[in-house]
């Protein structure tokens, strides 16, 4: 498999040098926050994104308030797994950096001394933000924009060709997906022992304030007429 290696005129590389040559044209200062977003910058705006999804559902304490927790839980460890799933297909396909077998890249990392297929950062971000849609759709959606800009990153940065992101992408795409069937039939009955313990339940669901009735999943809420009707 090393032979995907030998890349002559295709338009994986012609899109490589396409993408990689908007690096070249760009100021010093914008090339280096481009390293730092497509390297770090991204994958901590995806957790914190999870973050913020999670306190919007234990803040929200709808009657699905575990499951959604749950499928939360699930984003970071399909991303984990992903990446585990990844490590001997690196070892199969044995693909060099780009920047190995072509010349006049701007590389914007150094040390980057492994294997190039599948793109680790294409495979963790896409990961999450799959896991992520399964929980909340929204912020699923902005989760699978980051992912995609953080795989048009590794291709500017130089250390990846195109397909190296496409199968990141796919990879973590059929990880969360495949398996979130069965990691949501172990972590939710989970989520939902935590949300019924004393000291852990405001992981889950939010403290309901001293005074108010706490939201009794399914209930329709009472309306003043109806209150009046009744006394």
């Amino acid at each position: 498999m090393a032979g995907l290696a030998e890349s002559g005129s295709n338009p994986d590389v012609d899109l490589l040098y396409d993408i990689n040559g908007l690096a070249k044209a760009a100021p010093h200062w914008f090339d280096r926050g481009m390293e730092f977003v497509g390297e770090y910058g991204l994958l901590l705006a995806m957790v914190l994104l999870v973050l913020w999804c999670w306190w919007t559902v234990r803040r929200r304490g709808d009657g699905d308030a575990a499951s959604s927790v749950a499928a939360l839980v699930w984003a970071p460890l399909a991303a984990g797994i992903a990446v585990l799933v990844n490590m001997p297909i690196r070892g199969f396909v044995e693909r060099p950096r780009p920047f190995v077998d072509h010349q006049g890249l701007d590389v914007l990392v150094s040390g980057k001394s492994d294997f190039s297929f599948v793109s680790d950062h294409a495979t963790l971000t896409m990961a999450m933000a799959v896991g992520l849609f399964v929980a909340n759709r929204k912020f699923g959606f902005v989760g699978i924009g980051l992912a995609l800009l953080e795989g048009f990153c590794r291709v500017y940065m130089g250390v990846h060709y195109p397909t190296d992101v496409v199968g990141g992408f796919a990879l973590g795409t059929a990880v969360a997906l495949l398996l979130s069937p069965l990691a949501m039939a172990l972590l939710t009955p989970v989520m939902k022992a935590v949300e019924r313990a004393p000291r852990a339940g405001w992981l889950i669901r939010a403290r309901v304030p001293s005074g108010e009735d706490p939201l009794i999943p399914g209930a329709r809420a009472e309306l003043p007429e109806e209150r009046d009707l009744a006394a």
